[in-house]
């Protein structure tokens, strides 16, 4: 059965977060549905759809921003009472709009997530984890790293009490009461859970997960271990999942899964074989997909899927056919139905481009009277800024409720800027003076009329640290711009992973000195991403890193007054080494430093290095041959003269090229990668090797990895 789907833009709210939008339980079957939704500026709007139009049910007033809207009642019954997380408050209204709960939480940080069962609330702060039952405290958790979402397997089915957290540190982790039952580890931070079917399954155990690297999988949670159903990729590089849905779209007895991204793309995947998920229909919409429902909105008998965006537009892919077939009377109808449409839209748009007129004047006059108070108009950006394993890149996401004008981005630290497929804004860099103002980069991005998001592309130099800031400006008068900060760390090519390779020749590096458990906590995040800033509970702790380029490893375990770090790596070793000799000497704490070094660690890592090496200076051959390729092709008429490797790179050259405009300056990259680990060993030898570099750069030209080998072992 072909899927086709028209799409409906319904009404816009305020500025919404993640899961804040839900679709009431409806009357009757294949009765339209109301939609409720709650915005940043704290108003829950509950409409409906007649005759294409929204009509309001009710609207609050507005207060502090809603995190999360869900929907309960008593179990087994129709889920029609609306629950809104805002603050440490949870707030209870019926399906009309009447206030019946207002429960003010013991929580000292707001809600970020929270799920509701029956007479049970389940509620999580940032690293926090509170059960309630009909209001009374009952569990407890504190989570070893931040908590995204929360969800509670269905206890009809189950028939226990069984929570579980979606953690940032690709754990999904399931609690019995307030202890740990046991850790799902999954492939990339989970940002939402849900339950498969929308019910758990058939047994009631099945979770699905998205993460923030665009990842999705079935999880099946028993009472003893986890079960790992599926697992879908990312192949086609897309964002990060912020919302789920199961919904029989097709009509054919069978749920699909709906995804919403952060790219704005909305997908639908389908059950043909009882194994894997297969996407079957997708659509991109201009932002952020903040919730996703299956029902019936705007017409009785036609199911849709209805999405609410970051910017709070509501917008359904409804399967109402957009040309509809009959007689000329129902033609002449519907011409009526859109004439009048439009021209209730054309007094709509008049009265509010007066309004404007009226509101600029006023702008106008107050601005140029004596009392004048300046006034900064408020906007709100949506950021996010994450390490790419596939690319070793991070990626800078910017989206703000109102057209973007332009991007300044600035930094302290030398990054270069890759080029990103989806971004259609013009890029313009400006010289900058590196050595009085530590400026290494100064871009602005120039963006298109109604453009709302923007991503870009950096990728760093690890041992180099600083700051990266986007100046964001708006297209909105009077004129104003909003500074966000990123922090390149030291090791900032590191991700977080679950387990490595003991058996891999590793360099140690140990720290001993007056420090607190806490202090030496504050060093490694300075140092290394995806650590969770709270101070881990116990007395010692283990984190485990890989390198996104090389593929190396670092092990870091450390507690109060000792530090060990081990890694395959010597540069990684020598970069901790001296930024947390540095951080201690800033606290006035002296340190005992003790290092083993590996001599075959050196011969490992090449070796990890060289097959890279390789690659780009072929691809850089080849990149230059085409020019001369292509002349002479223009020069003979035809390339049949030519040796097959050469007419393989003419076939190639469009590909060729993409890719060497993809990754610029990665050959030098890996050069300098290479230096280092050459000045780094005989560092730690106590030698002074720089003056032989020009001799290394040399070899590396050559690209032999055996006379690379036996150089670094002969320079002493």
């Amino acid at each position: 059965m072909e899927l086709s789907l028209a799409r409906v833009d319904y009404l816009q709210v305020g500025v919404t977060a993640q899961k804040t939008m839900r679709l009431l339980p409806a009357s009757g079957r294949k009765a339209t549905q109301k939609v409720v939704v709650g915005d940043q500026d704290g108003v829950i709007t509950c409409f409906g759809i007649k005759k294409g139009e929204a009509v309001p049910v009710f609207k609050t007033l507005p207060g502090q921003k809603i995190a999360r809207l869900e929907l309960g009642g008593a179990l087994n019954t129709p889920q029609e009472k609306i629950f809104v997380a805002t603050g440490s408050e949870v707030r209870g209204f019926t399906k009309r709009g009447k206030q019946f709960l207002s429960f003010e939480t013991n929580l000292t940080e707001s809600i970020k997530a929270m799920h509701i069962s029956g007479a049970d609330l389940f509620l999580c702060a940032s690293y926090i984890y509170n059960h309630y039952c009909d209001c009374k405290d009952q569990n407890y958790y504190l989570s070893g790293d931040k908590i995204n979402d929360v969800l509670c397997l269905p206890v009809d089915k189950v028939n226990c009490v069984t929570p579980v957290l979606a953690c940032q540190d690709r754990v999904l982790r399931v609690l019995q009461g307030s202890d740990l039952l046991y850790e799902v580890e999954v492939p990339g931070p989970p940002t939402v859970l849900a339950l498969n079917n929308g019910n758990g399954g058939d047994s009631g155990e099945e979770i699905v997960y998205g993460t923030s690297d665009g990842k999705l999988g079935l999880t099946q949670i028993t009472g003893s271990k986890p079960v790992s159903k599926w697992e879908i990729g990312n192949e086609k590089k897309r964002g990060g999942i912020l919302c789920i849905d199961s919904f029989d779209i097709l009509g054919d007895g069978v749920k699909e899964l709906l995804v919403g991204r952060d790219d704005g793309v909305l997908e639908i995947y389908n059950f043909e074989s009882a194994d894997d998920p297969v996407l079957r229909y997708d659509h991109a919409l201009s932002e952020s997909i903040a919730s996703i429902q299956g029902g019936c909105v705007g017409k009785d008998g036609y199911d849709e899927i209805l999405a609410s965006t970051y910017s709070g537009w509501l917008t359904g892919l409804t399967t109402e056919p957009v040309h509809r077939e009959g007689g000329s009377g129902e033609e002449l109808k519907l011409s009526q139905e859109m004439q009048s449409k439009i021209s209730s839209l054309r007094n709509e748009l008049e009265h509010l481009q007066i309004k404007v007129l009226q509101e600029r004047e006023k702008y106008q006059q107050s601005s140029q009277s004596s009392t004048a108070v300046s006034s900064v108009p408020a906007f709100s950006v949506n950021d996010k800024f994450t390490l790419n394993k596939d690319d070793a890149s991070y990626s800078l996401i910017l989206e703000v409720q109102t057209a973007i004008d332009n991007v300044l981005v600035q930094s302290d630290v030398p990054i270069d800027l890759l080029d990103v497929d989806k971004n259609s804004a013009v890029v313009s860099f400006s010289s900058c003076d590196s050595e009085p103002n530590s400026n290494f980069l100064l871009a602005t991005y120039r963006c298109q009329a109604n453009t709302t998001r923007l991503e870009l592309k950096v990728r760093s130099i690890e041992g180099q640290y600083g700051t990266l800031q986007a100046y964001v400006t708006p297209r909105i008068q009077p004129k104003t711009c909003q500074v966000h900060q990123y922090q390149i760390k030291p090791l900032s090519l590191h991700q977080r992973t679950h387990s490595i390779d003991h058996d891999r020749p590793m360099n140690t590096l140990t720290l001993k000195g007056q420090f607190s458990f806490a202090e030496i906590h504050s060093w490694v995040v300075f140092c290394l991403p995806e650590v969770p800033e709270k101070t881990p509970a116990g007395e010692s702790i283990t984190f485990y890193f890989q390198n996104t380029f090389l593929g190396t490893q670092l092990e870091s375990t450390y507690r109060k007054g000792e530090g060990c770090f081990k890694s395959d790596n010597i540069s990684t070793i020598s970069i901790l080494k001296d930024v947390l000799s540095k951080e201690a000497t800033k606290r006035k704490i002296n340190l005992n430093i003790s290092y083993d070094i590996n001599e075959e660690s050196v011969r490992h890592t090449l070796k990890l290095i060289h097959p890279k090496l390789e690659y780009q200076q072929l691809l850089a051959k080849k990149v230059h041959l085409i020019d001369a390729l292509r002349e002479l092709q223009v020069h003979e008429g035809n390339v049949d003269f030519l040796l097959p490797k050469y007419r393989s790179i003419l076939e190639e050259a469009d590909q060729l090229l993409e890719e060497y405009k993809r990754q610029p300056a990665h050959l030098e990259r890996l050069y300098g990668m290479i230096t280092d680990l050459f000045i780094d060993k005989f560092k730690f030898k106590g030698t002074n090797v720089k003056t032989k570099v020009p001799l290394l750069l040399e070899i590396l030209d050559g690209c032999d990895e055996d006379g690379l080998i036996a150089f670094f072992e002969a320079a002493a």
